[in-house]
């Protein structure tokens, strides 16, 4: 391709899918008949899975300048009827006559003689030879030939669209053919004869504001334009501070900032909450123009929390106008000037563990994503008074090649694939409360563009980029985007003649067809598995017959899950059209003491038959899943011991060793000599003690440790008493520890009626804090010992 039409071919590459690779174009071509025509017209070869065609597109320009300028005149397959020939011009030494037929089509187009027309040429023969080694499967074809002109839709080319219907092998066996797949398939093709695009105005606002209640009116922000918006997406972090909502994230705050959104609405317009969606502090909440409501589908959420203070929230839905699914990601990034690669490898942990657990599953599967938040990536290598100086100058272009985040996204670090408008605000961090002055705190933070908005897909175009300075009840300003988003909208006449015309042939054809699939293997095997190290195996789903083919892992009798706790299958069921296929991950992560891992697992393929995949793996010993009875009888590390010796410890056979196991001296001695800096320790513990073969405080005890919270002698006498020696010295020792932190209240923040909340959860086996009677009494117990 000519360096001077690369950018044409980026345009011409974004008429088709990306699977569909436009490998050379011929511009400025003219239609031939008893005059020469003088419509722009412009040939492209296009390749899909092994098979070519040529499209014979009109331009609205003799160069195009975007996808709109294109529409589609004609579709002609490369294949054995498929031929290209040339003739010369009288008295014209500059072009020539370039001869297409197929079947009954004959076109003749004037084209210019030079690299070109040669180069052009050259791939199209190169296509017709690979064609005759490969079957002519065509089906990808048909959705295009909706978008031609009447004319040709009319002519012979037009039965071209029954290529996906007439049978072209027939399928081995007998079974009725799957005929939703099918009609979802055949509509999806033809998408184009009764969709028409319309743009939606999309409203998306972050706001960190920093534990304060809402106490003032939210107009100025979310009805900043003349025009209602059709969807506001809402973001906020810092809702509320407090050590309550922390740890039982849960706050009445919420509702408190929820209902001025609702109030702050357009009042042009009224709107309906589609979702929403809370996690420490944080929230996101959507609302749509009621009028698109009943359009609305497939709505879900999901929330992952990364690190000790790291939060996100996120949420997906569709719309029943065929828009391209959606999604929004609200995020709050880790804090601080040094932190930029706990916060980069924050946002790979938020892409990696989001599921949704419906398709699309992962935040990467969605054609358009909506990326907000209080990133926190910050100024870096100026000063306080630098930056200040230059943000009073306006010199924010100096300032930005500064900003972390764009650092980041340069050496492709973190957001590589998310575009951001241009920023012409000043920083929207760190202001002194109910001021626009800068802070002028002692910490005197230098200013930064923590708020960002992002954005990811086709057809969004921003339209406005902007903070805004007039809230003033935080230590941060809030933003806010506004975009239009291309959206298909159905014709129902259309649509219910089409879907008619469809069921009538399918009716036609429905013994056809079979679904068939191939995977490249069925045994999968692991390496050696280690505690909460995840790994991961790949296989591939191949759809080898002629009709979509939707897959299931399903569950086999008398169990209740498709698989084992320590596997994940990602995506668990999906759908993959003809010629295609599906990679589908299997992700191991062991939290339980196992010898081994071992399952069958079902692929059940809907219509077909089912499928059976192995997967197995050796595990090794871990002392995070051992108990604590048996950690108790050995002095090395729980590597080094005999497959013999390790037996007799887990049988308590041995004899006791220490009165606490060696792992948890080590760590809290660890905590008491170096303490402050020494987090992943800290972190260790609490998994220690959380993933233990047997609680600290034992199961049964439970509903008795319940019972006895309200009086300090009964709780003396379960200890003493009731829980085991070995379980008991590990209590009191855990509890002397944070009788010890305690003494450093003033330093460190915790106190006796705090610290007991941060480790009853693991000392009582259960894994996530709330606000439960349970944790209520385990946590009586420990703060009566440690106080």
């Amino acid at each position: 391709m000519l360096a001077v039409h690369q950018d044409v071919i980026n345009i011409v590459q974004a008429k088709f899918l990306s699977a569909e690779i436009v490998k050379s174009i011929h511009l400025n071509v003219s239609a031939l008949d008893e005059t020469y025509n003088d419509d722009n017209r412009i040939l492209a070869l296009v390749e899909y899975n092994k098979t070519f065609a040529l499209f014979v597109l009109i331009s609205a320009r003799k160069k195009p300048i975007s996808i709109s300028d294109l529409c589609i005149e004609t579709v002609i397959p490369i294949d054995e009827y498929f031929s290209c020939d040339t003739e010369p011009i009288e008295e014209s030494q500059s072009h020539i006559i370039f001869i297409i037929t197929s079947k009954k089509i004959k076109l003749q187009f004037k084209i210019e003689i030079g690299i070109e027309s040669s180069n052009f040429a050259s791939e199209v023969i190169r296509s017709k030879e690979v064609s005759l080694y490969n079957p002519p499967v065509f089906v990808w074809l048909d959705k295009y030939i909706g978008t031609m002109s009447q004319l040709n839709r009319n002519s012979d080319l037009g039965e071209q669209s029954d290529t996906p219907i007439i049978r072209q092998r027939i399928t081995q066996g007998t079974t009725a053919i799957n005929r939703e797949s099918m009609l979802k398939y055949q509509l999806k093709l033809k998408e184009p004869e009764f969709t028409e695009k319309q743009e939606f105005t999309i409203f998306v606002g972050t706001w960190n504001v920093n534990g304060q209640p809402p106490s003032v009116s939210l107009r100025p922000w979310l009805c900043y334009d003349e025009s209602p918006p059709d969807l506001y997406a809402i973001g906020f972090q810092e809702i509320d501070l407090s050590k309550e909502a922390f740890l039982f994230n849960d706050t009445p705050r919420e509702a408190e900032w929820q209902k001025y959104v609702m109030e702050g609405m357009h009042p042009k317009a009224k709107y309906r909450l589609v979702a929403l969606a809370r996690l420490v502090g944080m929230q996101l909440a959507v609302m749509i123009n009621s009028q698109h409501y009943p359009y609305v589908k497939n709505v879900s959420y999901d929330t992952v929390g990364t690190g000790l203070l790291g939060k996100m929230a996120v949420w997906q839905f569709g719309w029943s106008y065929i828009t391209p699914p959606s999604a929004s990601v609200n995020c709050h990034l880790a804090a601080h000037v040094e932190e930029f690669e706990r916060r980069n490898q924050d946002y790979k942990d938020i892409n990696a563990r989001m599921n949704f657990k419906r398709n699309p599953i992962a935040i990467k599967d969605h054609e358009q994503v909506y990326w907000l938040g209080d990133l926190n990536y910050r100024i870096t290598d100026l000063t306080t008074s630098q930056v200040k100086t230059l943000v009073a100058r306006k010199e924010l272009n100096k300032l930005l090649k500064a900003d972390q985040l764009n650092q980041q996204k340069e050496r492709g670090n973190v957001l590589l694939d998310y575009t951001e408008g241009d920023i012409k605000f000043q920083p929207t961090y760190k202001y002194d409360l109910n001021t626009d002055i800068f802070d002028t705190s002692e910490k005197a933070r230098p200013p930064a563009w923590t708020d960002r908005i992002l954005w990811r897909g086709k057809g969004i175009y921003q339209v406005e980029y902007r903070s805004h300075m007039d809230m003033r009840i935080s230590d941060h300003k809030p933003v806010s985007s506004l975009f239009k988003s291309e959206i298909s909208v159905v014709d129902p006449l259309k649509f219910r003649k089409i879907h008619e015309d469809l069921l009538k042939k399918m009716d036609k054809y429905e013994n056809e067809y079979l679904p068939q699939v191939t995977v490249d293997q069925t045994e999968v095997k692991y390496d050696l598995v280690k505690f909460r190290e995840p790994q991961t195996r790949e296989i591939i789903i191949a759809n080898t017959g002629m009709v979509p083919a939707e897959f299931e892992f399903i569950k086999k009798l008398d169990e209740t899950s498709y698989c084992k706790d320590w596997l994940r299958i990602i995506p668990y069921c999906g759908s993959i059209n003809p010629g295609e296929t599906c990679e589908v991950k299997f992700e191991v992560t062991l939290e339980t003491s196992l010898q081994n891992i071992y399952d069958i697992l079902v692929l059940h393929l809907k219509g077909g038959k089912d499928m059976f995949i192995t997967v197995s793996g050796d595990c090794q010993r871990s002392c995070f899943t051992s108990s604590i009875a048996a950690l108790c009888r050995i002095n090395v590390p729980i590597m080094q011991l005999s497959e013999e010796e390790w037996r007799l410890a887990e049988n308590n056979e041995s004899g006791v060793l220490y009165s606490v196991p060696r792992e948890i001296w080590l760590m809290v001695d660890h905590l008491y000599r170096y303490a402050g800096t020494v987090q992943a320790v800290a972190e260790s513990l609490l998994l220690f003690l959380s993933y233990t073969k047997d609680p600290v405080i034992p199961f049964e005890l439970h509903d008795t440790c319940i019972a006895a919270a309200s009086n300090f002698q009964n709780c003396r006498q379960i200890i003493l008493q009731r829980v085991p020696d070995l379980h008991r010295n590990v209590f009191l020792y855990i509890c002397m520890f944070l009788q010890e932190l305690s003494k450093y209240s003033n330093d460190n923040g915790y106190d006796a009626r705090t610290l007991p909340l941060y480790s009853v959860t693991s000392c009582s086996g259960i894994r996530y804090v709330t606000r439960s009677r349970k944790t209520a009494g385990a946590s009586r117990i420990l703060s009566i010992i440690s106080s």
